[in-house]
């Protein structure tokens, strides 16, 4: 009998640790994006485009969330407004804690320069301009970042992504690949809170998408919070979370189960020639 009171207690004790170890993780969780009953409306004539419906969402610090969605979902929408690149209708937003819709012009820019790196499916990098100097570039607005270490920054960077023996190369020099590699140390080189990819694998051939997931893995584990539009199912199933947007609305948010190792598939794919 005492054993079995003893063994109860026990239970009881563990099971009131965990749930205060449970509530602990939630209060310290960080949220990077918070977003409450968002709805966007454009006026097209006499109609009333209802693009996104009354959104709910939460992107806690070190999550690798994938949104995906079909032509017409407000796919789009969305993730211009998550970029701070337009404004909701109505509902919040915040990032990083700060209330997006208070915001003017000029801190607009300020919050998508310093808060968002941005990373887009076409790269986006100018032609005529080495990799390190295009990695460079978002550090030119800050007049608080010297030259030097807006040189060692940019430096840290392209290291971070693999393409130090690329640095002085432009972008017809290099692949696609290494070209959104490029793309990748740009939006790291502000130390943002967040990258945002829209449809970052869509140019590229499935070794270099899947060696591109696998940086994406990389940053994640050293801590960084990614947020992956993409409507590629297999590329969803490199992040850990998947958010499907549907006619304006959430239809489903779910971890993903079963998630792939990029590098894990990288070796299962055919050697290139």
């Amino acid at each position: 009998m005492f054993l079995v009171d003893g063994i109860s207690t026990f239970k009881f004790n563990l099971n009131a640790i965990n749930q205060q170890l449970s509530t602990n993780n939630k209060t310290t969780m960080k949220s990077i994006i918070k977003i409450e009953n968002l709805k966007r409306e454009f006026r097209m004539g006499d109609e009333i485009v209802h693009a996104l419906k009354g959104i709910d969402l939460t992107i806690n610090e070190g999550e690798f969330v994938t949104i995906m969605g079909t032509s017409g979902s407000g796919k789009s929408t969305f993730l211009n407004t998550l970029g701070c690149l337009d404004q909701p209708t109505s509902g919040t937003y915040e990032l990083d804690g700060v209330l997006v819709k208070d915001l003017n012009k000029n801190q607009l820019a300020e919050i998508r320069n310093t808060k968002i790196g941005f990373i887009f499916q076409s790269y986006n990098l100018l032609a005529r301009t080495s990799a390190l100097e295009n990695v460079e570039l978002p550090l030119l607005y800050n007049p608080s970042i010297s030259s030097e270490e807006r040189r060692e920054r940019a430096v840290k960077a392209l290291q971070q992504v693999g393409l130090e023996s690329r640095m002085e190369h432009v972008p017809s020099q290099l692949s696609g690949g290494q070209q959104q590699r490029v793309a990748i140390a740009r939006a790291l080189v502000n130390h943002p809170v967040i990258l945002l990819a829209d449809e970052a694998t869509g140019n590229l051939d499935t070794r270099t998408s899947y060696e591109v997931m696998n940086l994406f893995q990389q940053l994640n584990d050293e801590g960084i919070t990614i947020g992956f539009v993409t409507h590629e199912e297999d590329i969803a199933k490199f992040s850990k979370r998947t958010v499907i947007l549907r006619d304006g609305i959430i239809k489903e948010d779910k971890m993903v189960m079963n998630r792939l190792i990029a590098k894990a598939e990288l070796e299962k794919l055919p050697k290139p020639e």
